[in-house]
């Protein structure tokens, strides 16, 4: 019996009804029932028990997942709680299933995000030790100097949130201008690498996710192809494979 039982927050990933970083909020904020009891976090289920949303019965309908490539405008935030911010991504796309994105992008900042109804992509993609490129084109207040690209590609001790950034791929575009590719996706890591150097950004845009361009225009989105989707799983099982045996060498 127990091999048939699985935590709630996998559950609901698993159903396509949200991540599990999400699921856990949902569970901590007391909006997940199992047979109409609030659950503490990592109780597991069995296949008979009732779970709720918010009074809404969850279940699993093993449909087809969605995977969507969302050029996001910017004042658009990231975020599926749709009842506290009014410009969301989810009501702003209106797709006919639930869905919801992949990690975030700032609300002043526009571009290439990714939303599914698949949690496990989710996590895979988020895991931070996998060093998932992502690719920005950004604008900055003054002319760009050879010492701003080389302090910005080489790491930057980013004071407030105590991490020196992972050496990075910059490179200039015109006079202000420059791209610059990274793997790893702290808190507004752009912006306070800029503003370290005495910089400030005016435009920020992503344009890929690692196989996937930006490629729809502004507030537009699409289904990733076959190709694409295939190409991303490789992505994903050899990056996870890699840090696992990295860990296991520890």
């Amino acid at each position: 019996m127990s091999e048939n039982l699985k935590r709630i927050n996998k559950f609901l990933s698993e159903v396509g009804y949200c991540s599990r970083r999400e699921a856990d909020k949902l569970i901590d904020a007391g909006r997940v029932t199992i047979n109409g009891a609030v659950p503490e976090m990592g109780t597991k289920i069995s296949p008979t028990d009732e779970v709720h949303v918010d009074g809404k019965r969850i279940e699993n309908t093993n449909q087809e997942f969605v995977y969507l490539a969302f050029n996001k405008p910017v004042g658009i935030v990231c975020t599926t709680d749709t009842r506290v911010e009014k410009d969301n991504i989810i009501d702003f796309i209106n797709y006919p299933k639930r869905i919801f994105p992949i990690g975030r992008l700032d609300k002043p900042s526009e571009g290439l995000i990714l939303l599914t109804d698949d949690g496990d992509i989710v996590n895979k993609i988020l895991r931070a030790s996998n060093n998932h490129e992502k690719e920005y084109i950004v604008r900055v207040d003054k002319p760009i100097s050879q010492t701003f690209l080389l302090r910005m590609a080489g790491g930057i001790y980013l004071e407030d949130l105590e991490k020196t950034t992972k050496k990075c791929v910059v490179k200039k575009i015109d006079s202000q201008t420059f791209s610059i590719i990274l793997t790893q996706g702290l808190n507004r890591q752009i912006r306070r690498m800029c503003e370290y150097l005495t910089y400030e950004v005016e435009t920020l845009k992503r344009v890929r996710i690692m196989n996937i361009p930006l490629d729809v225009p502004v507030g537009e989105y699409r289904e990733l192809t076959k190709e694409e989707f295939e190409t991303l799983n490789d992505l994903l099982t050899s990056s996870t494979k890699t840090y696992q045996e990295n860990k296991a060498k520890q």
